[in-house]
């Protein structure tokens, strides 16, 4: 298959399995039309290639009752010689509690998505591990304390069949 079709078709399955990552090979196949072995083909070399990095479920850890803090932090850092954000971006993700870091553009350098059992645990982690690191010049934090959408996925009161309503 020509590289630009694949490509096509790696798109397009990356779009399902973003919708739901437990298609089987046999739908994903019927939903692009396509051979189940080239389907088969295309998910191995974006698994092998670092495109597909995991496959993950989206959850909603309020029906669970479950002790789980998140937060949102941002922090402004001095860019290292030579390396500019990513050596700090690197030590940063290091931390167990951190999930996510994103290099953002604006008033701060980095976005930095935490978890811990409790706030406490939570704000010692800003206070002893993340402010103290020599590159980090502030932070902000700003707790999540309800999720409303997450990936595309409307968590509570929004559900609906997609189609508009008509009225007389």
């Amino acid at each position: 298959m020509e590289q630009m079709k694949m490509d096509e078709l790696k798109s397009e399955v990356l779009e399902i399995l973003q919708q739901d990552c437990r298609y089987p090979l046999e739908k994903l196949s019927v939903m692009t039309g396509k051979p189940l072995e080239t389907v088969a083909q295309a998910i191995d070399e974006m698994e092998e290639d670092g495109v597909i990095l995991r496959y993950r479920p989206i959850v909603n850890w309020d029906k669970l009752h479950v002790n789980r803090v998140e937060a949102m932090i941002e922090v402004r850092v001095t860019p290292q010689r030579d390396m500019g954000f990513d050596a700090i971006a690197g030590r940063i993700y290091r931390f167990d509690e951190v999930k996510s870091v994103f290099l953002m553009s604006g008033s701060y350098d980095l976005l930095v998505l935490v978890e811990a059992s409790t706030l406490k645990e939570l704000a010692l982690f800003v206070s002893e591990k993340l402010s103290t690191l020599d590159t980090v010049t502030g932070t902000a934090t700003s707790f999540v304390l309800k999720r409303y959408k997450q990936d595309g996925v409307i968590f509570e009161g929004g559900q609906s069949d997609g189609r508009l309503v008509v009225s007389p």
